[in-house]
Order: C-alpha cells, then sequence, then structure tokens
C-alpha cells in the first residue's frame, strides 16, 4: 500500500511538472505576441527603411553631378542606335560608382522608351555566386535577362551557351548595355577570357550592339589584362574621387529627412556618421549603414531617438560583420593563406615568418585537394590580403642571413576565433 502511495505521488509530481512546462510554454507564447502585437502599435524611427538600403536609387544624387554627365555623354549615342564606347570606372567602395551608373541608365532607358528604341540595360554584379561566379552562368544569366531562357546549370559547353546568346541577341535586335559590377572578381576566377569572348561576339553581330560598363575597386584593374583584349575593349576610364565628410554629411541629411520620422536623429548623430565614412576612404554606403543600424539599435532599446553613443556601438557591429564577410567571400586559395598565416604565427609575437606561412599552404592544399600555387604567386596574395587590412607585413633584418618578411594577422582579437572556424569550415578541415 506504501508502495503504491509513493508511485502515486511520484507520478503527481511528474504530471505537475509536465503541466508547469505547458503553462510556461503558453506563458512565452502570450508574452511573444504581446510583444509582436506592441511593436506593431510602437511609433517606429523609420518611415522608409530602403532608402538606406544598398540598391535604393535616390532620384537626384548629391555631389556627383560631373561624373553622371560624363557617363551620360559616353552612352549618348546608343539613342541613336550607335555603339557607345565600353567604359571602365574605378574608385573605392561607396564612391557612388554603381549608384551613379543605374541612375543615368534609368534616365537612359525612359528616353529610349519614349522614342521607341531598342534598348536594353543589364546588371549583374559578378560577386554573386551561382549568378556569376563562371563564364558560363553569367552568360546564362544574360539569356535569362534578354529572352526568359532558363539554361541548364551545369551540361552545356561554353561555346553552345555563347552561339545560344548570340542568335537570341540577333533576334532581338537590340541594343544591350551590359554593367558588369564587380568585374574584377570574376576575372580573377575564370580569366579574362570571358571579355574577349563578348567582344568577340561584338564584332560577329549584324543586328544587334554590346557596349560593356565594368565597375571595380581596383584601380589597377585593366592592367592585368591582355594587350589584345585591351586593344578589342576600346574603353574609356573615369575614376570616382572619394566623398569628404561634408559631402557625406550632404548624402547622410538627404537620406535621412525620407528615411526617419521627424526629430528622431540626435544631434551631432549625422556629422559623427560622414567623420567616420571620411576616415574610412570617403565610403558613403559605410555611411548609411551606419546610421541605420544605430537607428535599429537604438529603436530596439525604446530610446526616444538616436544619440551619438549609438554611432559607437553600431561602428563596432559593422566592423565586427565587415571582417566576417570578407574571409567567408575570399577565394579558397585566399582563404587557405590567411588560414596558414594564423596557423603559424607564434603565440607570444603573433608574428609569422612567409617561408613558414607557404610550407604550411602547401601542407593545407595537400588536405583540401586544392593545387599549391606558386611562392610568387601567394606572395600576391599576402599583398591582396594587407590590402584588404587583414593582415600586416613588415621587412626585417637578420644581420648576416639576410632580411625576411613577418606577417601579423590584423583581424581583431575578438573576431579571431570566428574567423579561424569560417576558414575550417569552408577549406573543410
Amino acid at each position: 500500500m506504501g508502495n503504491d502511495a509513493g508511485f502515486h505521488e511520484i507520478e503527481l509530481i511528474k504530471i505537475e511538472g509536465i503541466n508547469k512546462k505547458v503553462m510556461d510554454v503558453k506563458m512565452a507564447q502570450k508574452n511573444l505576441k504581446s510583444f509582436f502585437q506592441g511593436f506593431l502599435n510602437k511609433e517606429r524611427f523609420f518611415v522608409d527603411k530602403k532608402v538606406l538600403q544598398v540598391n535604393y536609387s535616390p532620384p537626384s544624387l548629391v555631389h556627383r553631378d560631373e561624373q553622371i554627365n560624363q557617363i551620360a555623354s559616353i552612352l549618348a549615342p546608343a539613342l541613336n542606335f550607335e555603339k557607345p564606347s565600353n567604359i571602365f570606372i574605378y574608385g573605392k567602395t561607396g564612391t557612388g560608382k554603381t549608384v551613379s551608373v543605374r541612375h543615368t541608365l534609368d534616365e537612359l532607358t525612359v528616353v529610349a522608351n519614349e522614342q521607341k528604341i531598342a534598348l536594353k540595360t543589364v546588371y549583374i554584379n559578378c560577386k554573386l555566386k551561382r549568378v556569376a561566379d563562371t563564364e558560363y552562368r553569367l552568360v546564362s544569366t544574360l539569356i535569362k535577362e534578354l529572352d526568359d531562357v532558363t539554361i541548364p546549370f551545369t551540361g552545356l559547353p561554353t561555346d553552345e551557351v555563347y552561339r545560344i546568346f548570340y542568335d537570341i541577341l540577333e533576334k532581338k535586335k537590340v541594343l544591350l548595355i551590359l554593367v558588369l559590377d564587380e568585374i574584377d572578381q570574376i576575372v580573377k576566377k575564370t580569366g579574362d577570357e570571358l571579355l574577349y569572348n563578348l567582344t568577340r561576339i561584338n564584332s560577329e553581330l549584324k543586328q544587334s550592339i554590346i557596349t560593356i560598363v565594368g565597375i571595380s575597386n581596383d584601380l589597377m584593374f585593366v592592367d592585368t589584362l591582355d594587350a589584345r583584349i585591351k586593344s578589342s575593349l576600346g574603353e574609356e576610364e573615369m575614376v570616382f574621387p572619394p566623398y569628404d565628410a561634408t559631402q557625406i554629411k550632404d548624402i547622410l541629411s538627404q537620406r535621412s529627412k525620407i528615411a526617419f520620422r521627424l526629430g528622431v536623429i540626435g544631434e551631432g548623430v549625422i556629422e559623427k556618421c560622414a567623420a567616420f565614412a571620411a576616415r574610412e576612404h570617403g565610403d558613403a554606403r559605410r555611411a548609411i549603414d551606419l546610421l541605420r543600424i544605430a537607428a535599429e539599435l537604438a529603436e530596439r532599446d525604446n530610446k526616444e531617438k538616436v544619440s551619438v553613443d549609438y554611432i559607437d556601438i553600431a561602428e563596432n557591429k559593422l566592423e565586427s560583420d565587415k571582417t566576417l564577410d570578407m574571409v567567408s567571400t575570399q577565394p579558397k586559395h585566399f582563404q587557405c593563406v590567411l588560414y596558414s598565416v594564423i596557423s603559424c604565427s607564434d603565440p607570444k609575437s603573433s608574428v609569422a615568418s612567409t617561408g613558414s606561412v607557404y610550407d604550411y599552404y602547401v601542407d593545407v592544399c595537400k588536405k583540401t585537394g586544392l593545387r599549391p600555387l606558386t611562392q610568387r604567386r601567394v606572395s600576391g596574395i599576402l599583398a591582396e590580403l594587407e590590402m584588404l587590412g587583414l593582415i600586416n607585413s613588415k621587412v626585417v633584418s637578420k644581420g648576416r642571413a639576410g632580411r625576411t618578411r613577418e606577417l601579423k594577422v590584423s583581424i581583431p582579437y575578438s573576431l579571431l576565433g570566428k574567423t579561424y572556424e569560417i576558414l575550417k569550415k569552408s577549406l573543410g578541415l
């Protein structure tokens, strides 16, 4: 009898425990529902958040009239169905290259449509995976944009894909302005034959015309191309200068008037954003991101307005996101080299020699199935990683032993663990 009573008591405790868990779940769901309802009823900071997104095209661009007019004058012959010169546009990130090109093409397209001119513009970001990370995929994307024809993901010879592209162009009788943003990325991955093939098709077309607008952050990009390709491109070059703090302030003021409710941006916030971005090579895109993130964080904390303190918090978050995104999107050999620098760094000094890094890199390539690059090419990758701010290097004299280059990871210590894990996962180590 006593055992039965004990058993029933245990069962009762179990049931009570289950009931409590059910009640806790219901309470949590109720609280979550209340939170979401409260969010909908709350007066928000943002009126039109898309104004602060990367792909937003403002109705007017400040401090880029000269560049826009130059692009327009080069592309204007398209309205007479004459081939405009190819354009290559250079400048640091956030200097208005893409938004200026898109703004100009939007206006050009409006006039072309009014005049019944067969003009087509296609914009492709060459950094996007599975869209333009190979020559095959890029041409397939062009075909899809022109005629809504889906090419198999793989399987056809590249020459056949080009033939389909050529046939569609001839059938359409169109002047195609092809914008290849981050064009240096696809050339690094696939070589410069892509540009040669596009210009070769252009010379064979009877009914249609292709003009290329290339956009790149790499000022030396064209210098790396084969001489015959540079000759066939016959391009015009433009360099977009960085914005200064005053110009970035004007850009932020223009967008914040549309993006935010009146009075939510505190005193000095826009000025501080502009100063931070001007320090970072005049990157207006970074300034816009900084303002948006600061507003999001302040809104989550139920503040009445965005204060300058939130710019510092947003700066730390943005720096973290930028570094990890940069590491995760690098080509495999870049990741191998960076992984080797981190792995070879001395625990005390955080320094690694180029010789030990190269030896380690060769071992990593063997483990991952990659074919090791030459020491000279790896030196080039190290220079590019330094340009990206992921490592630092300096030449150190070793006396009679000569000189050596010492490498040091410049990723913040707080992000080093996450960086290492991203590299390991990406390389399958």
